[in-house]
Protein backbone atom coordinates (compact mmCIF):
# COMPACT_ATOMS: atom_id res chain seq x y z
CA UNK A 1 0.00 0.00 0.00
CA UNK A 2 1.65 3.40 -0.82
CA UNK A 3 1.67 4.75 2.27
CA UNK A 4 3.09 1.75 3.99
CA UNK A 5 5.69 1.78 1.20
CA UNK A 6 6.21 5.68 1.60
CA UNK A 7 7.13 5.03 5.30
CA UNK A 8 9.33 1.33 4.54
CA UNK A 9 13.02 1.08 5.66
CA UNK A 10 15.41 0.92 3.66
CA UNK A 11 16.75 -2.69 3.07
CA UNK A 12 20.28 -2.27 4.06
CA UNK A 13 19.45 0.52 7.04
CA UNK A 14 17.31 -3.07 7.92
CA UNK A 15 19.96 -5.45 8.12
CA UNK A 16 22.07 -3.42 9.89
CA UNK A 17 20.15 -2.33 12.52
CA UNK A 18 19.22 -6.32 12.95
CA UNK A 19 23.07 -6.88 13.01
CA UNK A 20 23.11 -4.35 16.05
CA UNK A 21 20.94 -7.28 17.92
CA UNK A 22 23.13 -9.91 16.84
CA UNK A 23 20.26 -11.19 14.31
CA UNK A 24 21.39 -13.14 11.00
CA UNK A 25 20.86 -11.49 7.70
CA UNK A 26 22.24 -13.20 4.62
CA UNK A 27 25.12 -11.74 2.96
CA UNK A 28 23.79 -8.82 0.81
CA UNK A 29 24.51 -5.54 -1.17
CA UNK A 30 23.22 -2.99 -3.81
CA UNK A 31 24.95 -3.19 -6.43
CA UNK A 32 25.22 -0.72 -9.47
CA UNK A 33 27.06 -2.69 -12.21
CA UNK A 34 27.77 -5.84 -13.86
CA UNK A 35 31.34 -6.00 -12.46
CA UNK A 36 29.72 -4.92 -9.17
CA UNK A 37 27.45 -8.01 -9.39
CA UNK A 38 30.36 -10.40 -10.72
CA UNK A 39 32.34 -9.54 -7.94
CA UNK A 40 30.21 -9.87 -5.13
CA UNK A 41 29.28 -13.59 -6.39
CA UNK A 42 32.97 -13.89 -5.91
CA UNK A 43 32.07 -17.53 -7.03
CA UNK A 44 29.55 -18.19 -5.16
CA UNK A 45 25.60 -18.64 -6.13
CA UNK A 46 23.43 -15.77 -6.02
CA UNK A 47 20.31 -14.19 -6.06
CA UNK A 48 19.57 -10.42 -7.36
CA UNK A 49 16.17 -8.40 -7.09
CA UNK A 50 15.05 -5.68 -7.90
CA UNK A 51 13.82 -3.27 -4.28
CA UNK A 52 11.05 -1.04 -6.02
CA UNK A 53 7.63 0.38 -4.43
CA UNK A 54 5.88 -0.20 -7.64
CA UNK A 55 7.36 -4.25 -7.57
CA UNK A 56 5.60 -5.65 -4.74
CA UNK A 57 5.49 -8.78 -6.17
CA UNK A 58 9.13 -9.98 -7.58
CA UNK A 59 8.43 -13.04 -9.30
CA UNK A 60 5.04 -11.82 -10.65
CA UNK A 61 6.89 -8.83 -12.02
CA UNK A 62 10.12 -10.73 -13.01
CA UNK A 63 12.43 -8.94 -11.14
CA UNK A 64 14.35 -11.57 -9.23
CA UNK A 65 17.36 -14.03 -10.74
CA UNK A 66 17.46 -17.00 -9.04
CA UNK A 67 20.82 -19.52 -8.68
CA UNK A 68 23.04 -17.56 -10.38
CA UNK A 69 27.06 -18.41 -9.83
CA UNK A 70 28.42 -18.12 -13.91
CA UNK A 71 30.16 -14.51 -14.93
CA UNK A 72 27.91 -15.01 -18.42
CA UNK A 73 24.37 -15.19 -16.27
CA UNK A 74 25.32 -12.81 -13.59
CA UNK A 75 26.07 -10.28 -16.28
CA UNK A 76 23.01 -11.36 -18.82
CA UNK A 77 20.82 -11.06 -15.53
CA UNK A 78 21.73 -8.40 -14.63
CA UNK A 79 20.93 -6.71 -17.57
CA UNK A 80 17.54 -8.13 -18.13
CA UNK A 81 16.82 -6.78 -14.37
CA UNK A 82 17.47 -3.65 -15.76
CA UNK A 83 15.17 -3.67 -19.11
CA UNK A 84 12.57 -4.74 -16.81
CA UNK A 85 12.90 -1.82 -14.19
CA UNK A 86 12.73 0.73 -16.69
CA UNK A 87 9.24 1.68 -15.28
CA UNK A 88 10.03 1.01 -11.68
CA UNK A 89 11.71 3.98 -11.03
CA UNK A 90 13.01 4.68 -8.57
CA UNK A 91 14.72 1.10 -7.14
CA UNK A 92 17.50 0.01 -6.03
CA UNK A 93 18.91 -3.59 -7.06
CA UNK A 94 19.80 -6.01 -4.38
CA UNK A 95 22.49 -8.83 -4.88
CA UNK A 96 22.48 -11.78 -1.46
CA UNK A 97 24.03 -14.89 -1.79
CA UNK A 98 21.66 -17.60 -1.99
CA UNK A 99 21.00 -20.32 0.63
CA UNK A 100 19.95 -23.76 -0.99
CA UNK A 101 17.75 -25.95 1.13
CA UNK A 102 16.57 -24.95 4.45
CA UNK A 103 13.16 -24.97 6.52
CA UNK A 104 11.50 -21.42 5.86
CA UNK A 105 9.80 -19.28 8.93
CA UNK A 106 8.23 -16.06 9.23
CA UNK A 107 9.02 -14.03 11.96
CA UNK A 108 6.60 -10.67 12.18
CA UNK A 109 5.90 -7.74 14.58
CA UNK A 110 3.01 -5.42 14.51
CA UNK A 111 1.67 -2.63 16.57
CA UNK A 112 -1.78 -3.75 18.25
CA UNK A 113 -3.80 -0.08 19.58
CA UNK A 114 -4.10 -2.10 23.15
CA UNK A 115 -1.49 -4.48 23.56
CA UNK A 116 1.40 -2.47 22.13
CA UNK A 117 4.04 -4.71 20.48
CA UNK A 118 2.85 -8.43 19.49
CA UNK A 119 5.72 -10.84 18.04
CA UNK A 120 4.43 -13.67 15.28
CA UNK A 121 5.91 -17.17 15.24
CA UNK A 122 4.79 -18.69 11.81
CA UNK A 123 5.97 -21.96 9.59
CA UNK A 124 5.82 -21.53 5.97
CA UNK A 125 7.57 -18.91 4.48
CA UNK A 126 5.56 -18.04 1.40
CA UNK A 127 3.23 -20.24 2.49
CA UNK A 128 2.19 -18.76 5.76
CA UNK A 129 -0.97 -18.05 4.97
CA UNK A 130 -1.97 -21.84 3.09
CA UNK A 131 -0.66 -23.32 6.75
CA UNK A 132 -2.15 -20.95 8.97
CA UNK A 133 0.48 -22.42 11.35
CA UNK A 134 1.03 -19.37 13.62
CA UNK A 135 1.45 -18.39 17.09
CA UNK A 136 1.84 -15.04 18.72
CA UNK A 137 2.66 -13.34 22.05
CA UNK A 138 2.75 -9.82 23.18
CA UNK A 139 6.21 -7.91 23.66
CA UNK A 140 8.50 -8.04 25.43
CA UNK A 141 8.62 -11.66 25.54
CA UNK A 142 10.79 -14.18 27.67
CA UNK A 143 12.44 -17.49 27.16
CA UNK A 144 9.51 -19.23 28.64
CA UNK A 145 6.91 -17.21 26.15
CA UNK A 146 9.07 -17.70 23.50
CA UNK A 147 9.36 -21.62 24.34
CA UNK A 148 5.51 -21.75 24.20
CA UNK A 149 5.36 -20.29 21.04
CA UNK A 150 7.68 -22.88 19.20
CA UNK A 151 5.51 -25.73 21.11
CA UNK A 152 2.05 -24.24 19.67
CA UNK A 153 2.64 -24.74 15.97
CA UNK A 154 1.73 -27.97 14.52
CA UNK A 155 5.33 -27.65 12.84
CA UNK A 156 7.43 -27.78 15.91
CA UNK A 157 9.06 -30.82 15.47
CA UNK A 158 10.18 -29.47 11.76
CA UNK A 159 11.68 -26.15 13.00
CA UNK A 160 12.74 -27.36 15.96
CA UNK A 161 13.63 -30.91 15.69
CA UNK A 162 16.37 -30.82 18.73
CA UNK A 163 17.31 -28.72 22.02
CA UNK A 164 19.91 -26.74 19.95
CA UNK A 165 17.69 -25.67 17.29
CA UNK A 166 15.07 -24.86 19.82
CA UNK A 167 17.42 -22.33 21.96
CA UNK A 168 18.34 -20.92 18.74
CA UNK A 169 14.87 -20.05 17.82
CA UNK A 170 14.23 -19.31 20.84
CA UNK A 171 17.14 -16.73 21.06
CA UNK A 172 16.25 -15.29 17.83
CA UNK A 173 12.25 -14.53 19.03
CA UNK A 174 13.74 -12.63 22.01
CA UNK A 175 15.94 -10.66 19.73
CA UNK A 176 13.25 -9.59 17.80
CA UNK A 177 11.39 -8.59 20.43
CA UNK A 178 13.29 -6.64 22.20
CA UNK A 179 14.06 -5.13 18.68
CA UNK A 180 10.63 -4.05 18.62
CA UNK A 181 10.29 -2.37 22.16
CA UNK A 182 13.40 -0.87 21.73
CA UNK A 183 12.32 0.67 18.89
CA UNK A 184 9.12 2.21 19.18
CA UNK A 185 9.61 4.10 15.49
CA UNK A 186 8.82 0.47 13.48
CA UNK A 187 5.40 0.06 13.81
CA UNK A 188 5.45 -3.31 11.35
CA UNK A 189 8.22 -5.79 10.75
CA UNK A 190 8.00 -8.68 8.62
CA UNK A 191 11.34 -11.41 8.06
CA UNK A 192 10.06 -13.29 6.05
CA UNK A 193 11.53 -15.71 5.04
CA UNK A 194 14.23 -16.50 7.58
CA UNK A 195 15.73 -20.01 6.59
CA UNK A 196 16.73 -22.61 8.85
CA UNK A 197 19.63 -24.40 7.59
CA UNK A 198 23.02 -25.96 8.37
CA UNK A 199 22.35 -25.32 12.02
CA UNK A 200 21.83 -21.61 11.77
CA UNK A 201 19.72 -19.08 10.22
CA UNK A 202 19.92 -16.35 7.70
CA UNK A 203 17.22 -13.72 7.33
CA UNK A 204 16.54 -12.73 3.75
CA UNK A 205 13.45 -10.55 2.80
CA UNK A 206 13.16 -7.87 5.31
CA UNK A 207 10.09 -5.42 5.26
CA UNK A 208 10.35 -2.98 8.32
CA UNK A 209 7.18 -0.23 8.25
CA UNK A 210 8.21 2.82 10.39
CA UNK A 211 5.44 5.17 11.98
CA UNK A 212 3.96 7.99 9.98
CA UNK A 213 4.88 11.44 10.62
Amino acid sequence: MSDENANMMDYIEAANLLKKYSIRVVDSKYIESEDDAVSFSNGDTIVMKVLSDKALHKTKSGVIKLDLSKEDDIRTAYKDLIEKSADLKPYKILAQKMIKGGIEIIIGGNTDPSFGKVLLLGFGGIYVETFKDVSMRVCPINEFDAGNMISELKSKRIIAPDEKSENMIKDLLMKVSKLLVENDNISELDLNPLILHDGTYDAVDLRFILKGE
